[in-house]
């Protein structure tokens, strides 16, 4: 029954976020969308009885935000704490019901992943929004992973980074829930849909995130590949932690 409650609460709120996407976001300032897409992720999580936990400190000025992916509520994790994030998806995300828009209207950038050419676009586009002073957030494992171990880290989209001399910011991801140091039910991987992945979600007892920020890493004069083990090295490390 709580499932129910959860997701009955939920389906009026992410209708409100559409809403307030269609209608008042090309009238905000910047800083007053920010302050709607924390909002609308924090209250996401305290609908779904997402405990949120939080450590270190966000950075001014244009980053790359490099962090671990399990889930795909990892956006609504990293957006209640760094609002100003601009994520690059996949585009078939574009095209999820209801979901696609609102990623839209927070500036997602999108990518073709098996399109090299795409990439390349990408990675200019997110060195010119670096350069205009915004926080640009990527997944470089480039899908969700099981939590403890992570995949390898796609060095890409680094480069957006290391052309511009902007910092990144590694940020570490863990779901956890009760009795689970790493949680069962936040992970998306597999043949789960989203609809098995929102009620594994909305069912779980004591399901909570933890965001830590760990401090930027310069990039200047770095080899893209080994900015990418480093920065895995550096996120694997405090999983483990």
């Amino acid at each position: 029954m709580k499932a129910v409650w959860r997701l009955a609460r939920l389906t009026p709120h992410v209708l409100r976020g559409l809403w307030i996407v269609r209608t008042d976001f090309e009238r905000m300032t910047p800083e007053q969308r920010h302050e709607r897409i924390r909002w609308w992720s924090l209250k996401t999580l305290r609908i779904l009885g997402i405990e949120l936990k939080v450590s270190g400190q966000a950075q001014p000025g244009g980053h790359l935000l490099v962090a671990n992916h399990v889930s795909w509520l990892d956006i609504a994790g990293v957006h209640a704490v760094l609002p100003q994030a601009r994520f690059v998806s996949k585009a078939d995300v574009k095209h999820w019901p209801v979901v696609g828009a609102l990623v839209v209207g927070a500036g997602t950038l999108f990518i073709e992943r098996t399109s090299k050419r795409d990439a390349l676009r990408v990675v200019h586009q997110a060195a010119e929004a670096l350069q205009n002073g915004d926080c640009v957030a990527v997944f470089p494992e480039g899908t969700t992973g099981s939590g403890p171990e992570l995949l390898p880290f796609h060095a890409n989209l680094l480069q957006a980074a290391v052309a511009t001399d902007a910092p990144v910011l590694p940020v570490v991801l863990r779901w956890y829930e009760a009795g689970e140091r790493f949680s069962s039910s936040a992970r998306f991987i597999g043949d789960t849909t989203l609809v098995q992945s929102l009620w594994r979600i909305a069912s779980a007892r004591g399901l909570g995130i933890d965001v830590q920020v760990l401090p930027p890493v310069s990039t200047g004069g770095r080899d893209r590949r080994a900015l990418g083990e480093m920065l895995r090295g550096l996120v694997s490390a405090r999983l483990a932690g």
